[in-house]
């Protein structure tokens, strides 16, 4: 049976209580976000900082639902979300397979070609350039496409397959299956931890990326979540300063930009807790080799 000392202890109650109180600073940003975003805007700018509102509104969210074109947003962005993530991951999925592979030939040139774009890159201009000329410019597979594979993402999820037993694959080969049935019977149900990870990682980078869409895109229709939020950030900026002045002014400007806030960020987070037990051991295992 092991005992604690009673050093041990005291060094555990130490440890919980600064990841308690790391935890409740991460917390309190978020947290002000959603108060403010219920506080009408005479009370925020009576008190300042605002924690629990003395009355609740749903005025803010009222404002960027009908006025701004975010439910169209929200559509563009779920698309680019959810079809940008899938064909991310099965083209990501396609070439790591077969860069696992250290019989395939001109492997090696590959992997240096892989590993100089993690280092290099043609620049903003040259990138707009084979955009437009690919015919992209907007539409949604120009936020897509550009984009489909990360050389970083490659990288873990072939150190993952190379871990993998090569003798559960000769065996199933040895049973008449094929490099492709391989792959989707056995390989992919043995490596869910990294396709979560790598997924998340795809999902975060589709549902936070806004310079592509202001960059390829001129059809407001077309545009994704946050560049409808940054709109809003940069169209309250001056009323801002004028309810400061002012503050009789009815218009929940900084609640409405906490309310634009909130409803970009909490949909990614409702993803999280679902594949929360993947993404630890999906990194690590993914690392341990390049």
């Amino acid at each position: 049976m092991i005992t604690t000392s009673r050093g041990e202890k005291l060094l555990q109650a130490i440890n919980a209580v600064l990841l308690l109180l790391a935890g409740l600073a991460c917390l309190f940003p978020f947290f002000y976000v959603l108060s403010v975003s219920f506080t009408p805007a005479a009370e925020v700018v009576r008190k300042g900082v605002v924690l629990i509102p003395e009355q609740f509104t749903l005025y803010a969210y009222k404002q960027v639902m009908q006025g701004y074109g975010l439910g169209n947003a929200y559509q563009v962005t779920l698309f680019r979300t959810v079809v940008g993530t899938a064909l991310n991951l099965f083209f990501t999925v396609l070439m790591a397979y077969s860069l696992s592979k250290k019989h395939l030939p001109g492997r090696s040139a590959m992997l240096l070609f892989v590993i100089f774009t993690m280092l290099f890159n043609g620049g903003i201009i040259p990138t707009y350039l084979l955009t437009r000329y690919l015919g992209l410019l907007d539409t949604v597979w120009a936020l897509i496409i550009p984009g489909l594979i990360s050389a970083f993402n490659l990288i873990i999820v072939k150190g993952f397959f190379e871990q993998l037993p090569p003798e559960i694959e000769e065996s199933a080969k040895v049973d008449g299956a094929g490099d492709f049935r391989v792959l989707w019977r056995i390989v992919l149900p043995l490596s869910l931890p990294v396709i979560a990870t790598i997924g998340l990682f795809y999902a975060v980078f589709h549902w936070n990326s806004y310079f592509d869409g202001i960059m390829y895109i001129r059809d407001q229709q077309l545009y994704p979540l946050q560049v409808v939020l940054r709109n809003i950030l940069l169209n309250f900026q001056t009323q801002s300063v004028d309810a400061v002045n002012d503050p009789s002014l009815p218009a929940s400007f900084l609640s409405v930009q906490m309310a634009a806030v909130m409803l970009s960020t909490v949909p990614i987070l409702l993803v999280y807790p679902f594949i929360q037990k993947h993404f630890a051991k999906g990194v690590l295992l993914g690392s341990v080799k390049g």
